[in-house]
This record gives C-alpha cells, structure tokens and sequence, in this order.
C-alpha cells in the first residue's frame, strides 16, 4: 500500500482580535490568525491575519508558486495582515482568496477589502494585489481548491457570519472552528455531527466559563465547550485556539493544565507551532 501524502497545519497566528506582542506573549505568540495546512505539495492558507506576514515571507523563501486562502470571516484580525502578505504582490505567483460568510447585499470580498486598503485608512489600493483573484461560494458547500482538493464549510454563529471547514485527506480530517459561539442548538447539532470523528479540531476557546458570563452574543466560545465537543464527537485532539488578547502565556499554561485533565490529547495553539495530522 502507497504511503498516505503528507498533511500538516501550522499556526502562524493565534490571537483574536488584535495583534499583542510583549514579554508576555513570548511562548504562544501574539500575531492573529492565520494558518497554513498543507496536503501533498498543495497549500491552503486559513485567514491572513497578521501572522500572515511570516507565513508570505516564508513562502518566498521556499520558492511556493500558487496558494488558496480561504477566510473564515472578514473581521479586522483575519484580514489585516493580507496587505504584508508579500507573495500577494510577487510576479508569478497565484494566490486565491475565497469567502463563503458574506451572502447578498452587495457585499463581496473585495468590495470589503477595497474599504481597508484605501485612503485615508491606508496608503495603497488593492490593485496592487496583482497576484489575488476572489471568488464567493456558500457556507455548507463543498469546495475543490488546490489542485482538486476538497473541504467541506459550514456556517458558524459569529456577528456578520463566519464559515468552518473540514480538511480530508486519505481517510483523515482536520477541522477549523473559529469565530464561533456556542449557544443556538441547531448549530450546536450541526457543528457537533461537522467535526465527529476529526484527527484535529481547531477550535474557538477564546473565554473561560467565568468570562463568557459577562460576553454573550460576541460570538466566541469557550475551552471547556471545546472539551466538550470533542468528547461528545470522538476528536482526537483538540487544540484551543483564538486566544483572548489579554490573555498571557502564564494564564494560558495555567489553562493547558486544566485542559489536559480534562482531555488527554488536548493541545493549545501555540505560533510556530506543527501537527502532522492522522
């Protein structure tokens, strides 16, 4: 039997919200998010924020010529950082920036991205973007991306929409759950049967219980919740992601060990970091 072709994600950036770095975010970094999952030689980027930056210079240096980034939503800390994503500028390159959360309206990507890269808000117009082309779909569809392959989305509860997506790759899974707030049960239902059975689940853990008393209805979730879908969902490993920006590495190891006594294989995101999946 043929080796299973290689799948990876790297966490480029961890934070929500906004960009902290400090002594005090050494260990678990303080870029917003971003992350590169990699099947084969194919590259699929989740969200640019601003630790989009190292992920673009890293990827002029290893010579990558095409990458498909797909955004979870279009909040400031997911598309901040595609302004200094340098291969989105680089001749020869083909980047392809999708979007299934922004429905009608009148709203598109671009159109959304026009509104940050414009003065005075900004010195350079997206057309400087000369690698970047956009195009639209709807959460729940089925996406073939990156030389045929597929990832299921889903929409998730978060102010102005978000989007899920579920990675498969020779029998194994990864699923990305971020900007999202537990609390509607038919999401709640809908996501749980999204992630069954997952290698790896990404997963908003942006609160503790205690904090998300006084944050309902901002459209994150909490550590405990992500525990709790994974056991319900036979996940081998979930790892919390969108750390609170005020939220320090000596409070998030204090989280890590709770976590891990509630779930062995538990893992909290940290920047740099690498899973190889299944």
């Amino acid at each position: 039997m043929p080796d299973k072709a290689p799948f990876s994600i790297t966490f480029w950036g961890v934070r929500g919200s906004i960009p902290t770095p400090g002594q005090d975010t050494l260990v678990y970094g303080g870029e917003t998010t971003c992350l590169e999952v990699r099947i084969d030689d194919r590259l699929i980027i989740v969200d640019c924020g601003s630790g989009a930056r190292g992920l673009g210079n890293h990827m002029l240096d290893r010579g990558d010529g095409h990458a498909d980034v797909l955004f979870t939503h279009t909040h400031l800390d997911h598309i901040i950082g595609l302004p200094f994503f340098a291969p989105a500028f680089a001749a020869g390159m083909k980047i392809t920036c999708h979007a299934g959360h922004l429905g009608g309206d009148g709203h598109t990507l671009r159109r959304i991205l026009e509104r940050v890269m414009s003065p005075p808000v900004f010195p350079v117009a997206i057309d400087v973007l000369k690698a970047c082309t956009f195009r639209a779909f709807t959460a729940g569809e089925t996406l073939r991306v990156a030389g045929g392959v597929e990832v299921d989305t889903i929409a998730l509860n978060h102010p102005d929409g978000a989007t899920g997506y579920r990675f498969r790759s020779d029998g194994r899974t990864l699923c990305i759950i971020t900007d999202h707030e537990h609390g509607n049960p038919e999401i709640d239902a809908a996501v749980m049967e999204f992630v069954r059975d997952a290698d790896v689940m990404v997963y908003d853990a942006t609160y503790t219980p205690e904090e998300y008393e006084h944050v309902v209805g901002w459209g994150h979730s909490t550590w405990t919740e992500c525990v709790r879908v994974a056991g319900l969902a036979n996940v081998t490993t979930p790892v919390l992601f969108h750390h609170e920006p005020y939220r320090t590495d000596e409070d998030l190891d204090r989280i890590k060990q709770e976590v891990e006594r509630c779930h062995s294989g538990a893992l909290v995101a940290r920047q740099g970091m690498v899973l190889e999946i299944g």
